[in-house]
């Protein structure tokens, strides 16, 4: 019995390895990439096989991945029919900009026997460059052409005042606002004249990204200096649909990365191409530098979107002589985080001496984030103290207030 059933594996065998290694082109598969990964997003890879055998087969496929994902068990196993084609999708999402390298697509086939698999390898070496988050950046284009901002918290501000850009003196409308009547006018026609404004267009907005090391601190796979990025390319586009100027710069021992505020049709590509760029050199951050910077190249008056951090107090005091120089010919908002880490503590009832203990440095900390924007407030510095995932939509309300506001 036992030497007929070595006899029936040994015809099985015989027979799968016909079966499976007859030919030579019995599989072809090959994986399709985008041309860039967004980061910090879900990016979608295809894989498509086809089986010529004359016979189902069962595939295994393992994509040899990039090394920045560190997933050594990457095992899909489907059936094939056929003479038929499939296709599997699976999804990666990056948390750093870069280079990511792909090796060999490896499909093993095997019949339904089972007893042995042959190795396919397909496409070789292949190279895909992660970009800031630009799926971020075109979900707030569909959500502005769609008018569906407010559904994420991007609010509708009542235009309050005028941009003093001054167009023309017309005839009073019923509806017009009061208090543009141009008495002067009005005396002389014996009419009423309204003073007439448009919105005024073409500032320049500016996004200056910190990219020292406190802004290398993690939140969620993501450094705060990669939401940084990821926020500056959604404001500029942004502030390039409003007819606005955008640019941007990055700073820390030097300043870097300089796309002057435009309004052209490269301007997109310039600053994506820039963000792509922006590494953090884990120096602390030179504010008088920047400063010395802006004051000899940027002398028109602009928004400037500043995205750093401060942990504390006398972080800020640190720089601040230099805030409030820069405030004086721009206005400024100075945009830094909540450590959301400190507000789990805070909000977590306390139980034990230790926690207790915890809980009144987590506030502490809190307190100060609160007395730093007080602080700034005080000099005319507006600020934006938000969380991570709720700086692009904070960040995109201030610049609509202001605008709506005119007070640039």
């Amino acid at each position: 019995m036992a030497q007929l059933l070595i006899l029936v594996v040994v015809i099985l065998f015989v027979v799968d390895v016909a079966m499976v290694f007859a030919g030579s082109t019995k599989i072809s598969g090959k994986r399709v990439l985008p041309d860039k990964f967004s980061n910090g997003d879900a990016n979608q890879v295809d894989i498509i096989i086809n089986n010529h055998y004359p016979f189902a087969i069962d595939a295994t496929v393992i994509d040899e991945v990039p090394v920045q994902f560190q997933m050594r068990d990457f095992n899909i196993k489907l059936s094939i029919p056929p003479k038929k084609e499939k296709s599997l999708t699976y999804q990666l999402k990056p948390t750093q900009r870069g280079e990511y390298h792909f090796g060999h697509l490896n499909i093993y086939a095997s019949s339904k026997i089972g007893l042995v698999a042959k190795r396919f390898q397909f496409n070789g070496e292949a190279m895909v460059p992660t970009y800031p988050s630009f799926k971020q950046l075109r979900k707030f284009e569909l959500l502005n052409i769609n008018h569906n901002l407010q559904d994420y918290g991007v609010k509708k501000i009542r235009r309050i005042g005028h941009t003093m850009e001054f167009e023309q003196i017309k005839d009073y409308v019923l509806g017009d606002d009061l208090r543009t009547i141009n008495w002067k006018a009005t005396a002389k026609k014996n009419s009423l004249m309204v003073n007439q404004f448009q919105d005024e267009k073409s500032q320049p907005i500016y996004s200056i990204i910190d990219k020292g090391r406190m802004m290398k601190m993690p939140f969620e796979g993501l450094s705060l200096l990669d939401y940084a990025i990821n926020a500056t390319l959604v404001i500029s586009n942004v502030a390039l649909k409003k007819h606005d100027k955008a640019g941007m710069l990055s700073f820390s021992k030097s300043v870097e990365n300089i796309v002057v505020a435009q309004r052209r049709s490269s301007q997109m590509r310039l600053i994506l191409e820039s963000l792509y760029n922006v590494k953090t050199d884990y120096f602390e951050s030179d504010f008088s530098r920047l400063y010395a910077n802006m004051k000899r190249h940027i002398t028109q008056r602009s928004l400037i979107l500043l995205y750093t951090n401060f942990e504390t107090l006398d972080g800020l005091n640190r720089q601040l002589p230099y805030l409030k120089a820069i405030a004086k010919n721009h206005l400024m908002v100075v945009i830094f985080f909540k450590n959301t880490e400190l507000n789990a503590i805070v909000d977590h009832k306390a139980t034990t001496i230790q926690q207790v203990y915890d809980k009144v440095i987590a506030e502490k900390f809190a307190f100060e984030k609160r007395l730093i924007v007080q602080e700034l407030k005080k000099y005319g510095i507006y600020s934006i103290l938000t969380t991570p995932e709720n700086l692009t939509i904070d960040t995109i309300n201030k610049y609509l207030e202001i605008k709506s506001r005119g007070l640039l």
